[in-house]
């Protein structure tokens, strides 16, 4: 039981450590503005470099953008499913 909850508080602990790095690096790759802060379209691509899944496809930068929240809610399943199982080898569920 203990190495369940010493296992599980070390990937919770990693995890939400991963969190905030995740959402730097998709907000990087999923920008839809060029470096002054300028919109980028398919007319005006000067700076655009970092915006072109954007440009190719908006829906592509939209659910990439949903990967930080869905990363932080298996980080959450997890701690569920930890404190669960040790719960029940504790024969307390």
């Amino acid at each position: 039981m203990i190495a369940n909850l010493i296992g599980g508080f070390v990937s919770i602990l990693v995890g939400t450590s991963l969190i905030g790095p995740i959402a730097t690096e998709v907000s990087t790759y999923s920008a839809s503005t060029n470096s002054t802060g300028t919109t980028c379209t398919t007319y005006d691509q000067a700076g655009c470099e970092n915006a072109q899944l954007y440009l190719a496809a908006s829906w592509g930068a939209t659910v990439l953008k949903m990967v930080p929240g869905f990363f932080a809610i298996a980080i959450l399943g997890v701690g569920i499913a930890v404190t669960y199982t040790s719960l029940r080898q504790a024969g307390i569920v």
